[in-house]
């Protein structure tokens, strides 16, 4: 029988191990991203075969694995019929979540058209090139550029680095008191919350940058990232005040311009299926989209 563990920090090197060499192309694959939600979505792992099984929740509760890292082709098929007599015995939802199109080729070869496959719109990344977001040019960010150009020409402003004095602190009061104005009891924000608390005590351990804005002197917008490889930066975090106009997009605009601008691409993650944070994620026009799928396997197709 498979028994899972907690992720925490002291599991980097587990962790490293096998997705240091595995060329992911969503954000859920991102240690730093798996920290941040570990108690939300009660993250849990094992080490079967010698690939890296997650187990994991969704927002509403329904538990399933994340695909294996670290398999092959040749164990492959052993690994998904060991974790589908744990979802029997379990009552899992789903057999897989967050899974990407390599590994839905993988399992077709194996499964052919027996899966039971669906687009996981609502997580799907979005994905924008640095050029553009630091450039701001063309007809479809004309309204970012514009907002930029205000608050530049119209604020007293300083961008600061994480680990300048007092920034820490900042970052934190900041993040408590969005909490506050944006919390309606949403259990969501809360352990987001928790997140960037434990995230912003391990900074150097985890290899992120992060960005604070300040407006006369008081702290406006911050932003949390990371390399996630030689071709993809993340951008785990980010927050600014809707009081201060254009706040939002100089905080994007600089932090990928300061950080990130030496990789291609800029992955800012899903919109969870929220219409604001949607339209804000679509109004930066992603080149493309981060695509994950659940998919289950039918009985019928695996023995007992």
């Amino acid at each position: 029988m498979l028994k899972f563990e907690p992720i925490t920090l002291e599991d980097k090197s587990i962790f490293d191990k096998y997705l240091g060499s595995y060329n992911f192309s969503t954000s859920e694959y991102s240690f730093t991203n798996l920290i941040i939600w570990r108690k939300a979505c009660d993250i849990r792992y094992t080490v079967y075969q010698d690939a890296l099984i997650i187990k994991k929740a969704d927002f509403n509760g329904n538990y399933h694995f994340m695909q294996p890292i670290g398999y092959t082709r040749q164990n492959l098929k052993a690994i998904v019929e060991e974790l589908v007599k744990y979802k029997r015995e379990h009552n899992m939802a789903y057999l897989f979540e967050d899974a990407e199109n390599t590994f839905l080729e993988d399992l077709k070869e194996i499964y052919g058209s027996s899966m039971d496959i669906k687009e996981d719109i609502d997580n799907f990344d979005y994905i924008y090139t640095s050029e553009k977001l630091i450039s701001l040019s063309g007809k479809k960010l004309h309204a970012k550029k514009n907002h930029y150009n205000y608050f530049i020409k119209n604020y007293a402003y300083e961008a600061k680095d994480f680990f300048e004095p007092g920034v820490k602190s900042d970052i934190k009061t900041a993040a408590e008191n969005w909490y506050r104005e944006k919390n309606g009891g949403n259990k969501y924000l809360e352990y987001e919350l928790m997140g960037i608390d434990e995230i912003t005590e391990n900074m150097k351990f985890l290899n992120l940058k992060a960005m604070a804005v300040y407006v006369e002197s008081k702290i406006v917008a911050f932003t949390i990232g990371e390399r996630m490889n030689d071709n993809t930066g993340i951008i785990h975090i980010e927050k600014a005040s809707s009081s201060t106009r254009g706040s939002y997009a100089f905080v994007n605009k600089t932090f990928v311009e300061n950080y990130l601008s030496d990789v291609k691409y800029i992955n800012r993650e899903q919109d969870l299926g929220i219409p604001g944070l949607r339209k804000a994620k679509k109004s930066y026009h992603p080149v493309k989209m981060g695509e994950k799928y659940c998919v289950d396997i039918p009985d019928i197709a695996v023995p007992d």
